[in-house]
């Protein structure tokens, strides 16, 4: 071969296998970035867990949530990561949804954490107290004022990480087969109410039981109970009260804007692989957005529907407001004296209360007069 034919074919071999190297190289990195825009889905362990609910299945918004959870944790782990949701009573009583969280028997709980004060009075403040935060106040202080941290500091005794799990929004005072007209109505009343708001039931000479979700209407039915709260007009039209009860009070006064949560096993949650943990915390935000706006759409027809079953809605007087209002300060009070750690809550609480309602105040509560006088 002459000189320069060999260096054409040379320069030839060498472009060409530039080219090839380029090509591969190209390849390689849209294979690169390929696999970072999607799931790994065939390299990661696979993880099941089981959740248990504190509310019945029938209950579409509230338990619902749990669902959104579960679906769209295997929708964005390419469904590597399942949750199998259980409702209450299937896998452990709808009350006993922290303790089996705390001991592992399933990996994560949905719930409220008032259910638990007996535990922790302080617990409340996870989801809400008489006479506290509406929905969104509830929401600013857990997610940007350190609720949410004081919150974790408390269930980490329970060997629990929780999350915000969604809000109900504000919910009606409850249904009562005799009228409440005074203070003095509330003496032997039986009522199923829970969290702080039974312990001021309680302090104004009612009987106070926790039910959950699943009992409270025969329980109703059958006399059990005199009275009962639940949540709004979505929710109780399913449970039925209607049927049973007739007077139906407003406002809820014990659970302005109560937020529920989902407890995660800590030693389950430190196994997970880290983009795992970031799916959870992403899905369980998606689901409590979703639930508060499912019961702000779906309130307002059920309750024209209750209405349209001969429902009588009862405002509470005033003096009746004014008394629990007392006694629900004296009982916060009283535990904040008795406990330094439900102080160290109360306090920051109360001052991201108190400043938040003096923007509701000039804000939202003044907008709402003017906008219901518009019909």
């Amino acid at each position: 071969m002459k000189r320069r034919d060999f260096l054409k074919t040379s320069a030839a071999t060498l472009a060409g296998a530039a080219g090839a190297t380029a090509l591969l190289a190209g390849c390689d990195s849209e294979q690169k970035a390929t696999a970072q825009d999607a799931p790994a889905v065939h390299t990661r362990k696979k993880v099941r867990w089981r959740l248990a609910s504190s509310f019945p299945r029938g209950l579409d918004t509230i338990f619902g949530g749990a669902e959104v959870l579960a679906e769209r944790v295997k929708a964005l782990s390419g469904g590597d990561f399942e949750i199998r949701v259980y409702p209450a009573g299937e896998l452990v009583p709808g009350l006993q949804v922290l303790d089996s969280v705390q001991q592992g028997t399933v990996q994560v709980g949905q719930t409220a954490s008032y259910y638990y004060t007996g535990k922790n009075p302080a617990l409340a403040f996870d989801t809400c107290v008489p006479f506290g935060m509406t929905s969104r106040q509830q929401t600013g202080w857990l997610l940007e004022g350190g609720g949410l941290e004081l919150m974790r500091g408390l269930f980490a005794d329970f060997n629990i990480i929780n999350f915000p799990a969604g809000n109900t929004g504000g919910q009606m005072g409850g249904w009562f087969k005799r009228e409440i007209n005074s203070v003095s109505d509330l003496k032997g009343l039986k009522i199923r109410i829970p969290g702080l708001g039974g312990s001021v039931m309680d302090r104004l000479g009612a009987t106070v039981q926790v039910l959950a979700g699943g009992d409270i209407f025969p329980a109703l039915e059958r006399g059990a109970i005199d009275a009962t709260e639940w949540v709004g007009p979505y929710d109780d039209e399913k449970l039925g009260f209607y049927k049973v009860a007739k007077l139906y009070y407003y406002p809820g006064w014990w659970e302005p804007g109560p937020s529920l949560s989902y407890y995660v096993n800590t030693e389950q949650w430190a196994q997970l692989p880290a983009v795992f943990k970031e799916i959870f915390t992403a899905a369980a935000s998606e689901s409590a957005t979703s639930m508060q706006a499912r019961y702000d759409a779906r309130n307002p027809a059920a309750l024209d529907r209750l209405l349209g079953h001969g429902v009588q809605l009862k405002p509470f007087g005033s003096d009746v407001l004014d008394a629990c209002a007392q006694a629900s300060r004296e009982v916060l009070e009283e535990h904040a004296a008795a406990d330094p750690a439900y102080r160290a809550v109360y306090e920051t609480w109360l001052k991201a209360r108190n400043e938040s309602f003096t923007w509701w105040r000039t804000a939202e509560m003044a907008y709402a007069e003017a906008a219901f006088k518009l019909g």
